[in-house]
């Protein structure tokens, strides 16, 4: 199995661009064009599909259809994703309102807050309370879950999503978090990012003919 993150990374890349030739009425696809799509050499889309056992016709390039199958099945979108949320506040509640996610297969089932003003079993996505957390997911078999709450509880949130059985967790709390190799975790320090977006700013600002490249590590 391919645990390269980045790999899975550019197979999400290739999905968008795929949509996106098919939008334009192409039926068929080659490497060169795709890799030209999301920055990347035809060696690695070819490189990369050969992992997963995907392989075009030199003459004819590939299927778009038959590819976003294949890229969508080794990407788990063939079927609806469950996600569970821990935090309904400000970001929380963005996330849950966020349309794109069903479109992806993605769907948010519920919310977990310690705030009992926040708590409403009737919404759509229902807000309920931090403590029934565990007996939720053991119930729907949920397997993956999103923190965003602050820093000081994120840690205690993921090892509650853990022993509930939650497999892979995208955090945004800004703090980095610990657990077993069972559970995955990807962390979005929305702060850091930013930081980082404004120091290249400056940076090319006062350099102009400094390359993108020569500033990253």
């Amino acid at each position: 199995m391919v645990t390269n993150k980045n790999c899975i990374l550019r197979l999400s890349r290739y999905k968008n661009a795929l949509y996106r030739f098919k939008s334009l009425g192409f039926f068929k696809i080659f490497s060169d064009y795709l890799a030209d799509a999301v920055g990347v050499t035809s060696a690695q889309v070819r490189k990369d599909f050969s992992l997963f056992g995907i392989s075009g016709n030199k003459r004819g390039g590939y299927k778009i259809d038959s590819l976003i199958e294949k890229l969508n099945d080794i990407l788990g979108k063939n079927e609806l994703q469950k996600v569970i949320m821990a935090g309904a506040g400000n970001l929380g509640s963005a996330l849950i309102k966020y349309k794109n996610f069903e479109k992806e297969g993605i769907k948010i089932v519920a919310a977990f807050d310690i705030d009992p003003a926040k708590h409403n079993s009737r919404l759509p996505v229902p807000v309920l309370p931090l403590e029934d957390l565990e007996q939720y997911v053991m119930i729907n078999k949920t397997k993956i879950g999103i923190i965003s709450v602050p820093d000081i509880a994120a840690q205690h949130i993921l090892d509650v999503m853990i022993k509930a059985g939650i497999c892979g967790v995208l955090n945004f709390a800004p703090i980095q978090l610990k657990a077993s190799e069972s559970c995955i975790i990807n962390n979005v320090n929305l702060e850091l990012e930013l930081e980082n977006l404004i120091y290249f700013v400056n940076a090319l600002q006062k350099s102009p003919n400094v390359r993108i490249s020569d500033k990253i590590p």
